[in-house]
């Protein structure tokens, strides 16, 4: 037998010689080598895919440096199973320029590029361009949850188009106003992509919260239509907008990012601040202990709790009071009393 026939749904003539499977009105399946009596009641299955035309050819392309966490690269992974209109590459050697991101591109024949830049094996950077002409911005992506992870408990179809939500913050600053359109064109599926399925059942939400874009998926529940989140989730902090594409002049810069290095010198320096403090305090303790005490010949802390008294009249009583001498007398009586009992009853 030759290797085509060998091969599944192989008839000898290549390899693309597959039997095509037809519908039947009454539900039956029918190969298309056998006789049908009536040919009028076969259809066709259709496609999964609406047959329109598929006017914006928007590729995103997304890869990586070399360097990455295992955390990155699922994030990679998980981008491109929820975005039907990305490519990969190889990743780019770290002694590479930015610029060689737009030829690579270029090759690819993507207009869109989401680029992560890993450092010193622990910070993470993300550019988003509009390849070759820009505008391009990085941030510094931070609270990385995939979505493997078992505490997103939603679910989507792969391929599917999302809504994209965003806050209205977007709307009333332009460097925000520019992320937002850069944002739609990235992460919208484009209208009849092949790969894409003709259903919305999932939401994108950005929101602007303490200077940072929060990036969460959430499924769309039918029955009440209620949200679950299935993921990826992360943290976008916002360092610069360039006019160019991985480069060029710089059109906003954040005044509130603070890099990683800094960040971690600070809280090297509060802790090294609080060990100083603590060693000082053991040092005043033992130069008390080594300083000779001063003997003090009266303690100022007797007089505290010292309160003046009444003055009264000194007077001796000679004699017992009435009373006192009324029991002494009964006393006497019973004890009499006990004595003859005793000798009457020797």
């Amino acid at each position: 037998m030759s290797a085509l026939k060998r091969k599944r749904g192989g008839n000898g003539k290549g390899p693309k010689a597959a039997k095509k499977v037809k519908i039947v009105e009454n539900g039956s399946q029918k190969q298309k080598d056998t006789p049908v009596e009536d040919p009028k009641n076969e259809y066709n299955v259709p496609a999964p895919v609406s047959m329109g035309k598929w006017t914006n050819k928007e590729r995103v392309l997304v890869f990586s440096s070399r360097g990455i966490n295992f955390r990155t690269r699922h994030l990679m992974q998980d981008l491109r199973a929820m975005m039907p209109h990305t490519k990969a590459d190889t990743k780019m050697d770290r002694k590479d320029k930015l610029f060689v991101v737009n030829e690579v591109c270029e090759i690819k024949n993507c207009n869109k590029c989401i680029f992560f830049e890993a450092k010193k094996k622990q910070d993470l950077y993300m550019w988003i361009s509009n390849v070759p002409h820009g505008p391009s911005a990085k941030f510094l992506v931070q609270n990385i949850h995939t979505l493997a992870e078992l505490k997103m408990t939603g679910n989507c179809l792969k391929g599917s188009r999302p809504l994209l939500s965003f806050d209205p913050k977007f709307d009333k600053e332009p460097h925000y106003a520019l992320l937002k359109e850069l944002f739609i064109q990235i992460f919208s599926t484009p209208q009849y992509h092949p790969r894409s399925q003709p259903f919305v059942d999932h939401v994108f939400t950005f929101t602007i919260a303490d200077n940072r874009i929060w990036f969460r998926n959430y499924q769309i529940i039918e029955e009440d239509a209620s949200l679950v989140e299935i993921g990826p989730r992360f943290v976008l902090n916002l360092i610069k907008i360039f006019q160019g594409s991985f480069g060029g002049p710089t059109l906003y810069e954040n005044p509130h990012f603070q890099s990683p290095n800094m960040h971690r010198r600070m809280i090297r320096l509060a802790t090294a601040a609080k060990l100083r403090e603590k060693q000082m305090v053991k040092e005043l303790q033992k130069m008390k202990k080594l300083e000779e005490k001063e003997v003090v010949s009266q303690d100022v802390t007797d007089d505290v709790f010292a309160t003046p008294s009444e003055e009264k009249p000194v007077e001796v009583e000679h004699e017992a009071p009435p009373l006192m001498k009324m029991k002494k007398k009964k006393k006497d009586k019973e004890f009499k009393r006990q004595r003859m009992r005793k000798v009457m009853k020797l």
